[in-house]
């Protein structure tokens, strides 16, 4: 799903400094994240209020992937 869209940003701006572009305050149409609501975001963000990104270097659910492989 695509919640929102910020045109502008070239391919080499790295995601976690466009996500802070689309939330300022200053912003007409910033991104706002309703209250007590999470985010799944990858490892390549950092948790915060609204944002809840795996652990580096965790491997989730392995014996259920390794299972489904076979």
């Amino acid at each position: 799903m695509i919640f929102f869209v910020l045109p502008g940003w070239e391919g080499s701006a790295s995601d976690s400094r466009v996500l802070r572009d689309a939330m300022r305050n200053d912003r007409q149409d910033a991104f706002v994240i309703p209250q007590g609501k999470y985010y799944l975001v990858d490892a390549g963000y950092t948790n915060g209020p609204g944002f809840l990104a795996p652990f580096r270097s965790t491997r989730y659910h392995l014996k259920e992937w390794v299972s489904s492989q076979q």
